[in-house]
């Protein structure tokens, strides 16, 4: 009877030690270094500006060009100073060091000299290649005089003006009838 209770409090000892000492958790990874409350940030370019963004919460982490936002808008402007594009978002992950801007949460872009709007949960934006994509099953709706486009695989290129959808697309136009006007 001695040899089973031994040998069941081994086995129980043994399953139930879950500590794992051999992973290194860095606490200056996961813990911000810097975090603004209500912020405003504005990026300039060559003595021009580039970007501003008003956010609930903005958070830099040690050692990273990664950037985190919560709820927040920005305006971005052109090589001239001219305000290009305009949005909001609930989440943003901003990676300066690649260039590369994540966007999640209620979405809205509008592209001034495009004068086309953006709505969707999720886009990325590369700046270096100038692409704006969604996810391949992520919704995202398109609207430019009078037409609304939805679709799924939605793509854009900043550099041709052109934007597809590689999935299930549907959409409305509004055509005004001008004899009637």
């Amino acid at each position: 009877m001695k040899k089973v209770l031994f040998l069941l409090s081994s086995v129980l000892l043994f399953f139930s030690c879950s500590i794992k000492y051999d992973e290194v958790v860095n606490v200056e990874e996961t813990t911000p270094e810097l975090i603004f409350n209500n912020a405003r940030m504005t990026r300039y370019k060559n003595d021009k500006i580039s970007i501003e963004i008003s956010a609930e919460s903005l958070e830099q982490y040690k050692n990273s060009s990664e950037t985190y936002g919560k709820n927040l808008s920005f305006s971005a402007y052109d090589k001239e100073g001219q305000l290009s594009t305009q949005g909001s978002c609930g989440l943003l992950l901003s990676d300066t060091g690649k260039d590369i801007y994540e966007l999640y949460d209620n979405i809205e872009l509008y592209n001034q000299s495009e004068k086309i709007n953006f709505f969707a949960n999720v886009l990325k934006w590369n700046s270096r290649t100038e692409q704006l994509t969604g996810g391949r099953g992520d919704m995202v709706s398109v609207e430019k005089d009078g037409a609304r486009i939805r679709g799924t695989g939605f793509s854009a290129s900043g550099l041709s003006k052109t934007f597809s959808f590689r999935g299930t697309v549907t959409g409305e136009i509004d055509s005004k009838d001008e004899s009637s006007e």
